[in-house]
């Protein structure tokens, strides 16, 4: 899952891991859970790519497991499965594209403060927060927004290829559904869990080794700092993680978790 102030999920974060997850596999196999209630849409389409990839080049076929929610980026990684599996509480879909923010547009004048902005460029200053809301800027968001959507759903369609049970207008309105829904639209294939389903496919003997990405957390950014000689405020590091946790905690309870 990504949020602008840390982009926790990520090809950079998870490239080692998924590499290593392809190289060391024996088995005809690579297992990949996936639990996200979204992020950057440039993310995941790099690290779906990245694993299409892999898959293709070690002739691997790739299982995606899903936990408490697979939805919006997350199910965009979940569709590099070519079998897709969820728990019977999971929350999948969501294939859409949001953009939030909030008006701030009588604030400054309430305290008392002066707003200074230089720009060079008709548009460079367009969706500012402190500014009235411009039909122009608002029409040309939602015309970049529909081309990201078009994207997702083009892939959605292409992976989920003759599977798929349900209009378009409402697989692809933004919702989200319980696993039993999503099998019945075939979002995804089937409901189980990865120790089950692997010993299923491969034999009772199998066995699980797990690759874990890189942490991320404001510790491992400031030790990494410090060995670069390079050390940020702490007060800043913090800050940015309090509203980091924020946004994660905000886009987790959209899904009631």
């Amino acid at each position: 899952m990504a949020t602008p102030l840390r982009p926790g999920l990520t090809l950079a974060s998870y490239a080692t891991a998924i590499e290593k997850a392809f190289s060391a596999s024996k088995l005809p196999g690579v297992a990949i859970v996936v639990n996200s209630p979204g992020g950057s849409p440039v993310q995941s389409n790099l690290l779906f790519e990245r694993i299409r990839q892999l898959a293709a080049e070690k002739h691997k076929r790739v299982y995606v497991f899903c936990e408490d929610v697979a939805a919006s980026g997350g199910y965009f990684l979940a569709i590099a499965g070519d079998e897709i599996y969820a728990d019977p509480s999971s929350i999948i879909g969501s294939i859409g594209v949001v953009s939030r923010g909030f008006g701030f547009v009588d604030l400054l004048e309430k305290v008392g403060v002066e707003r200074r902005v230089y720009t060079s460029g008709a548009n460079k200053n367009q969706l500012d927060p402190f500014l009235p809301e411009d039909d122009d800027d608002i029409a040309r968001l939602k015309a970049i927004q529909q081309d990201v959507h078009d994207v997702f759903i083009g892939l959605v369609k292409e992976r989920r290829l003759g599977k798929l049970k349900a209009p378009d207008g409402e697989l692809f309105s933004g919702a989200f559904w319980s696993a039993a829904k999503a099998v019945e639209f075939g979002l995804v294939d089937g409901i189980a869990d990865i120790r089950s389903k692997m010993r299923q496919v491969f034999g009772d003997k199998v066995r699980l080794k797990v690759f874990e990405a890189e942490k991320s957390g404001l510790l491992s950014r400031l030790r990494r700092s410090l060995g670069a000689m390079a050390i940020p405020s702490p007060g800043l590091a913090f800050a940015d993680d309090l509203v980091s946790a924020i946004e994660t905690r905000t886009l987790w309870s959209r899904f009631g978790l």
